[in-house]
């Protein structure tokens, strides 16, 4: 599956006739898979009608028609929204996944998947009435993405593992509409199989539970449950190049040149541009770190750079706060 442009934690509704089987699935998910419960359908419908993201999403392109060609036009978009996403505290609350029982008295399943056909929300239909072939038919009209029983063998571990693939499958669905558009923005590496690996390990090895693409430098906004920031930079052979020719031209020392030359930094300056200039002369080494290489499609140079306090333009709500909120509410 392709890296999503954006990622953050996100929530799990869940939608039963049976107030305490909500409750047991509810205790019984992963603390960090949020969820919210409705045992009445009007009031899940109406809520997640009122939070869910619409399509196309917050993240739209603009088009500005010529005014002799109704066939040409510009797309543009403004790639800083996209981690603009982390400011907002009610992130946490988008509603990316649905499950549902079939059989509730004011209205089945299938129903209630229906009338949220026009939200991105991927739908399970976890249930112990309907048959499989219902399940199929109601897979194949699009109306669900997922089926499980609640009598299979290990039903809570098999609905918790599709529930993770599904958020990562709503993420993906709400980036594809713009990834060929961001390889014009020096964001080739979104679509690299092989830089898609690295970022997942990443992920994987620092604990992170949001990423965000970043504009400039180019490179990935990453975030821990705790809110610690930091942004992963990635450079190509012709961001380096350029690198190199903005240090000759501000005479450079010739250590920091021969590093770059050599590919054995990647710089991120804070101030400015974000290219060298000749104030950083004497403690360029600051503004650097280790070079990574990713061979994909192409070389990818990347570093992680801790951000402190101060350095976005806002701070971003953790996502352990948010836990701990919901817990408190309870």
């Amino acid at each position: 599956m392709p890296l999503p442009i954006y990622s953050h934690p996100s929530l799990t509704v869940l939608i039963d006739d049976s107030d305490s089987f909500l409750k047991s699935v509810a205790f019984q998910l992963d603390p960090a898979l949020a969820s919210k419960c409705f045992a009445d359908t009007s009031s899940a419908l109406a809520w997640i009608g009122a939070h869910g993201e619409p399509q196309p999403g917050r993240l739209a392109a603009s088009h500005d028609t010529y005014p002799d060609s109704k066939e040409r036009c510009n797309v543009a978009l403004d790639i800083a929204q996209i981690h603009r996403i982390s400011f907002e505290p009610e992130r946490f609350m988008t509603p990316s996944v649905v499950v549902v029982d079939y059989s509730m008295p004011q209205m089945d399943g299938l129903e209630l998947c229906e009338a949220l056909r026009h939200l991105p929300c991927k739908k399970i239909l976890f249930t112990g009435v309907a048959d499989e072939k219902v399940a199929v038919d109601a897979f194949n009209r699009g109306l669900i993405d997922r089926y499980i029983k609640k009598s299979d063998d290990g039903a809570l571990d098999k609905l918790e593992a599709e529930i993770l693939a599904l958020q990562g499958e709503y993420f993906a669905a709400r980036s594809d509409p713009l990834r060929d558009m961001l390889k014009l923005h020096n964001h080739s590496f979104l679509s690299d199989p092989a830089f898609s690996a690295v970022v997942r390990m990443v992920v994987e090895q620092h604990g992170i539970v949001e990423h965000y693409l970043y504009p400039n430098p180019a490179g990935m906004l990453l975030y821990d449950a705790h809110g610690h920031a930091q942004l992963m930079v990635v450079e190509t052979e012709a961001g380096m190049n350029a690198h190199y020719e903005v240090g000759c031209d501000n005479d450079a020392p010739q250590s920091f040149l021969q590093a770059v030359r050599e590919r054995c930094i990647v710089p991120y300056f804070r101030e400015g541009d974000g290219m060298y200039a000749r104030d950083f002369a004497r403690n360029w080494h600051r503004w650097t770190a280790p070079a990574q290489r990713c061979r994909g499609a192409q070389d990818f140079y990347w570093a992680l750079f801790p951000l402190a306090p101060g350095e976005l333009e806002q701070p971003a709500h953790p996502f352990s706060s948010f836990l701990r909120e919901r817990e408190a509410a309870t």
